[in-house]
């Protein structure tokens, strides 16, 4: 027992000890107790907490800075402009340009109301300066279908060889360049990797006009002659000199839309789309009327659909409206009037004429070129896919395959002329053939011989040749001799290398031997 109490004692001697110091003892806890005070008596050079109160002890409250949201997506993009201003005679005479325009600025301001919230939101993200959201007024004046001259499409402007760098497919059914959530992401990820490159938001923006490779040379051209290598430093193309100072007019016209005279449209700092899953191949025209919105609305969420209809395989998202989501799922879910596709893809087995692949697709002639953007005078290369109906009995939606990877190529008719060669002592059907680049098979049935016959000296061979190849051997003469060859005779019969359309012209599959090749690619 008093063993116990010695320790108590100990421990209470212990704990006083600590206190000592490091707060109020426990006499001055009574001491203040006694006179009724709240306020603990604390022995010179003690701690004190920290308290907010006046002199009478209570408690009072400091004020806070509050933050109010953005009023709408104007205000937004001003509170995160972050680039250094460019303010020269550029500026201002884009500033008047704009100014000057109210019809042109209304409508471009409009146009953005549906995707200027999605882009500031990946900017403030990625914590990119907000004056990017304006850079489609720039590019495209906000039209996701826009294209340039140069074959840049897109609200972003993308040419067809950057955009395969950033992953935006090209192919028939569909055109990422202009898809709204895939082309921002490129376009943002192209200028963060050209701000990496060059530290600077204004050299960026001169590089996304005019390429990485010429700003850098540009830069090292200054750096060899001891001058500056700033944006208004470097010379540029007159576009490239324009480009920032536009953005600066824009930039400058939203900071201070009164000064300008400037009317903004009211956008509100709210989603205007949402993604909504695609679930089974469907038509345009069908998933605008199931979302109850106007087909023109629909495709301008949804540009880079650009034919009657949607691949669930190659576009596994769409784009509505925020409140047109949800009556497009009820919708969707509720149809029984139908198939949801009334169309399909094909792919062409051989080099076919336009007509033949209507006929096996079951369209009109007229109708394939339309849909499948057809130019004239072209043959439809084998491998290629063409949209067609879907018939009743077809079930299966196209294949992933299909739909990411399917293109469209042809090769031009050739326009042939019946020509009379005059054999040689020595010629054939194999040697006639040989020399006119042609096939055996096809010289032996024009001239109703057989392939392994051989003619007499004089005897007129019928050939049909391409047009600009006959007038080269044959210059308006009617019959000439050039390095021994035989003479040609040319007839008046003039027809496309299509099979059955003219006497004896030569069937499609000797015309496209007669071309040999592939017609020149497409510059990017």
């Amino acid at each position: 027992m008093k063993f116990i109490v010695a320790a108590c004692l100990a421990g209470s001697l212990f704990l006083a000890g600590c206190a000592t110091g490091t707060g109020p003892s426990p006499a001055n806890e009574a001491s203040s107790a006694a006179s009724g005070s709240a306020t603990p008596v604390y022995p010179r050079g003690a701690l004190k907490p920290i308290t907010s109160g006046d002199a009478n002890g209570e408690a009072k409250s400091r004020a806070v800075v509050t933050l109010a949201p953005p009023a709408d997506m104007w205000d937004r993009i001003r509170r995160g402009f972050k680039m250094p201003d460019l303010d020269n005679d550029l500026v201002r005479d884009r500033e008047q340009w704009y100014a000057s325009r109210p019809d042109y600025m209304q409508r471009m301001t409009e146009r953005s109301s549906r995707y200027i919230f999605h882009i500031v939101e990946e900017l403030e993200r990625r914590n990119m300066p907000t004056e990017i959201a304006l850079l489609p007024y720039i590019e495209s004046a906000f039209n996701p279908q826009a294209v340039s001259s140069a074959r840049a499409a897109g609200m972003w402007q993308f040419m067809p060889a950057t955009g395969t760098d950033f992953d935006l497919k090209q192919n028939i059914f569909r055109d990422d360049r202009r898809d709204v959530v895939a082309s921002t992401r490129a376009a943002l990820d192209y200028l963060q990797k050209l701000y990496g490159m060059f530290g600077d938001w204004q050299l960026a923006l001169a590089a996304y006009n005019w390429g990485e490779g010429n700003v850098g040379r540009a830069i090292a051209k200054n750096q060899r002659a001891g001058l500056p290598t700033g944006y208004s430093d470097l010379t540029m193309p007159a576009e490239t000199r324009m480009y920032v100072p536009k953005l600066q007019a824009v930039k400058n016209i939203v900071a201070n839309p009164e000064r300008y005279h400037a009317d903004l449209p009211l956008i509100a700092n709210h989603p205007y789309f949402q993604t909504v899953a695609l679930k089974r191949d469907l038509d345009v025209a069908l998933a605008a009327k199931l979302a109850d919105v106007k087909i023109e609305d629909f495709r301008a969420l949804n540009p880079s659909a650009h034919k009657p209809v949607l691949l669930a395989a190659g576009t596994p998202e769409i784009l509505l409206p925020w409140d047109n989501a949800a009556v497009f799922q009820r919708n969707f879910e509720a149809y029984t009037q139908g198939q949801y596709a009334s169309w399909t893809a094909w792919t062409v087995p051989s080099t076919m004429t336009v007509a033949d692949a209507a006929q096996r697709s079951g369209m009109s002639e007229t109708d394939l070129r339309a849909i499948n953007n057809v130019p004239p005078r072209m043959l439809i290369k084998a491998g290629s896919t063409l949209i067609v109906p879907r018939g009743a009995r077809v079930q299966e939606d196209v294949a992933a395959l299909v739909a990411d990877t399917g293109q469209l190529s042809f090769q031009p008719e050739i326009v042939t002329r019946r020509t009379v060669v005059k054999a040689g002592r020595t010629d054939s059907v194999a040697s006639i053939a040989r020399r006119y680049k042609l096939s055996p098979a096809s010289v032996a049935e024009w001239n109703d011989v057989k392939p392994n016959h051989s003619f007499q000296k004089g005897f007129s061979v019928v050939v049909y040749l391409p047009v600009k190849a006959a007038r080269a051997v044959n210059v308006g003469t009617g019959a000439t001799r050039a390095h021994g060859a035989p003479v040609l005779k040319a007839t008046s019969v003039v027809s496309k290398s299509t099979p059955t359309k003219v006497a004896k012209s030569p069937p499609t599959k000797v015309a496209r031997e007669q071309r040999g090749g592939t017609p020149a690619k497409k510059k990017r």
